[in-house]
């Protein structure tokens, strides 16, 4: 993006409230195996997750799982279905909100260890408010996690994801951070194997990561 943001970006084809959209519980993975896999690797990489003692987590726009290899010591869900959230094992606490209509998160400042938000951030129409706030929640020197693949429901994704490629996708979730305030320079990295393999086979779902941590 631009210093401007473009007219239209935040738009979406669907402008349905969210929560009808997600009414129904989808209790389902929307990355494959092995982009799954490296969304659990990359949270044991940065220590978020029970590997280290004492942890608590958060985890915006959540579902029932939070692909987490071990259970931090406390892990909040927060999403838009009850139901899915409920089926979340690893969850010590849940939260029902539609970010898109209420990007203040319910938490006290500095309450968190880590911020996590798995292949959603493509839906957020106000997304720096949001980091803001999770800026807010974040201790001093602890991680925001997004994660992202090319796929999505692009009915509800905006129109500036759709817009552009994998490339132009991760340069838009930094330039989110660095108008949200309060991070350091975020760090992106695709963590699955790129292209094809030697059988001229696409190998999955690629898994893009953008991490920064609180100031």
């Amino acid at each position: 993006m631009t210093d401007a943001v473009p007219d239209g970006f935040f738009d979406r084809h669907d402008e349905t409230p969210d929560g009808l959209f997600y009414a129904a519980p989808r209790l389902v993975t929307h990355i494959d195996d092995a982009a799954v896999a490296a969304v659990g690797a990359l949270y044991a990489e940065l220590g978020v997750d029970g590997s280290t003692p004492g942890r608590r987590v958060l985890d915006l726009m959540s579902s029932w799982v939070s692909h987490l290899r071990v259970a931090p010591a406390e892990l909040v869900v927060l999403g838009l279905n009850a139901v899915e959230l409920a089926a979340n094992p690893m969850a010590t606490g849940t939260v029902v909100q539609d970010l898109n209509l209420d990007p203040v998160l319910p938490f006290p400042d500095a309450d968190f260890d880590a911020v996590l938000c798995c292949v959603s951030i493509d839906y957020l129409v106000r997304p720096v408010e949001v980091l803001a706030e999770v800026a807010r929640v974040l201790r001093p020197g602890c991680p925001v996690v997004l994660t992202f693949s090319n796929r999505c429901f692009p009915t509800k994704a905006v129109q500036g994801w759709l817009a552009t490629d994998d490339d132009g996708r991760c340069a838009v979730v930094a330039d989110y951070l660095r108008r949200a305030g309060g991070f350091t320079e975020p760090e992106v990295s695709l963590r699955t194997p790129p292209g094809r393999d030697r059988g001229g086979r696409y190998r999955g779902d690629p898994l893009y990561a953008v991490v920064a941590r609180r100031r």
